[in-house]
């Protein structure tokens, strides 16, 4: 949790770890806001820590396309951390693609949960 102790009180700090939802299955969404701001959120240490978590058909049209694919590369030598959600990826029969990417295709509703009680900040497109 992000609560300091200052001053004689606990007060909430500024979070430090980001979390992109990408649910949209738009090419150009991906590449012109959320791959784009996650990549250069590590990159240039906007974030302590960055999360891209793929939800939904956006999985699909990753599995398909080669341009994405790369820049989930780039992401992955940066540091950022990619998961998708096994229940979607299994259901659009590409999971085993994902995982090949370097992807972690997991149940993502809990470990959703968890960061949003650890008030991460979250964008989602």
């Amino acid at each position: 949790m992000n609560i300091e102790y200052k001053m004689g009180a606990y007060v909430m700090s500024e979070p430090t770890k980001l979390a992109v939802i990408w649910s949209t299955a738009e090419k150009e969404v991906a590449q012109c806001t959320a791959f784009m701001y996650t990549l250069n959120s590590m990159r240039l240490g906007w974030w302590q820590e960055a999360r891209l978590i793929i939800w939904g058909p956006s999985g699909r049209i990753l599995a398909d396309d080669d341009d994405l694919q790369n820049i989930i590369k780039d992401m992955l030598e940066e540091g950022v951390k990619i998961q998708a959600c096994k229940a979607c990826s299994d259901k659009l029969g590409i999971s085993e693609k994902l995982t090949d990417l370097g992807v972690e295709v997991i149940y993502i509703g809990e470990q959703f949960t968890k960061i949003l009680k650890e008030r991460w900040a979250v964008i989602t497109f």
